[in-house]
């Protein structure tokens, strides 16, 4: 049992000033006894494995490791994992909350901090803590038995969490990870399919569904629920790219579009993850879709201009010389491969049979690269 004026409290935050204004804060309210700090999620698990702490208050967004990383090996220590945690954020974004959510946090606490917030969010945290309901005391045993190897019995323990509160995504969904490890398969994906069904939000699961119908070769069942989960949360933004680059690979271009637009849709300004799609595109020679993002992107980030001679390039290939030439004189303008560049103008005015323009390329390369095999064999047909 937790002893809400005497507990242990760890705040972690890159900011001294914050950590100073909750301290103080709950010395108002006298709440908790002993108060450790740190200022990044590393330093705070050292705290916890150092320290007995009862609650942690932990900001999302810092150095070294932010919230959601601490939050995450938190809920994978059997040390501290059932520790009632805080998450403070100032970002309004739905995917922080999602993905903390999906970590077991215990609370939000939006900046500016007031102390009625702070009061009432920790007495809730304590009293879940001191009185779980009996679907947690039912999923906690469950887990202790199947960390022991008695996974029947940890079964029978979850199906009677998910009995008990038959509302809750994330019970059914650990209900549907035991019964695939006992074998149980369309259990398991009903189970799966009850937890996306009971909670919109419920990203991991969506997820999960993904990968069972990826393994079953059900393309566009899974390529469904990896766009559900992307469109909630970054969490599985690499996975969701790796999938559409294999359905590139296996010929189902459509359904790789449908995922990678889905990923391009929901970000803003990031243009790694844009130009790995683009490159994966133009890999597998899906250019029609390169040539639409990159009139996209070319748009959103102006000085990015190793995009004009990737532009070239897929221009080229679409058989639309005109564009790909007008892309790679403004690539070569902007010093951006500047032998490729100067060899793919002179490649463009030959088969303009426009010859000077083209021996005049001719020479540029050479004069970089004396040996350029390509500008040599050009020459010889000019």
């Amino acid at each position: 049992m937790i002893d809400i004026e005497n507990m242990s409290i760890l705040i972690v935050d890159d900011m001294k000033s914050m950590r100073s204004i909750i301290k103080k804060t709950l010395r108002h309210l006298n709440l908790g006894g002993n108060i450790y700090f740190a200022e990044n999620g590393s330093a705070g698990l050292q705290v916890l494995r150092d320290k007995k702490v009862d609650l942690a208050i932990v900001d999302w967004q810092m150095p070294v490791m932010n919230g959601a990383r601490m939050l995450d090996a938190i809920r994978s220590d059997k040390r501290f994992r059932d520790m009632p945690v805080l998450m403070i954020t100032a970002e309004c974004e739905r995917d922080i909350v999602y993905e903390v959510a999906e970590i077991e946090v215990d609370g939000y606490l939006l900046k500016p901090l007031t102390p009625v917030m702070l009061e009432a969010k920790i007495r809730q945290a304590v009293d879940r803590s001191n009185e779980p309901d009996k679907a947690t005391l039912f999923a906690r045993k469950a887990r202790a038995l199947d960390e022991a190897g008695k996974l029947e019995q940890a079964l029978v323990c979850q199906e009677r969490a998910v009995e008990l509160k038959p509302g809750a995504s994330r019970l059914k969904r650990n209900l549907g990870v035991l019964y695939g490890r006992a074998g149980r398969i369309a259990d398991m994906e009903k189970c799966f399919l009850g937890a996306v069904a009971s909670n919109l939000q419920d990203a991991v699961t969506r997820n999960l569904l993904s990968e069972f119908y990826w393994k079953k070769k059900l393309w566009s069942l899974s390529v469904r629920y990896a766009c559900q989960a992307v469109a909630l949360t970054n969490r599985f933004n690499t996975d969701a790219i790796e999938k559409g680059r294999k359905l590139l690979s296996l010929k189902q271009n459509q359904l790789a579009i449908v995922m990678f637009s889905t990923l391009i849709n929901k970000l803003d300004k990031n243009l790694p993850i844009k130009e790995r799609i683009l490159d994966h595109c133009m890999e597998k020679g899906e250019n029609r879709y390169a040539r639409t993002l990159l009139t996209r992107m070319i748009s959103e980030f102006p000085s990015s201009h190793g995009l004009l001679f990737k532009a070239g390039l897929v221009y080229e290939s679409l058989g639309e010389d005109d564009k790909a030439l007008e892309y790679f004189l403004e690539a070569e303008k902007k010093k951006i491969e500047p032998v490729a560049a100067k060899l793919k103008i002179a490649h463009m005015y030959c088969r303009k049979n426009k010859v000077l323009q083209a021996d005049e390329y001719i020479s540029q390369v050479l004069r970089l690269d004396p040996k350029n095999e390509a500008a040599i064999d050009l020459r010889r047909k000019l």
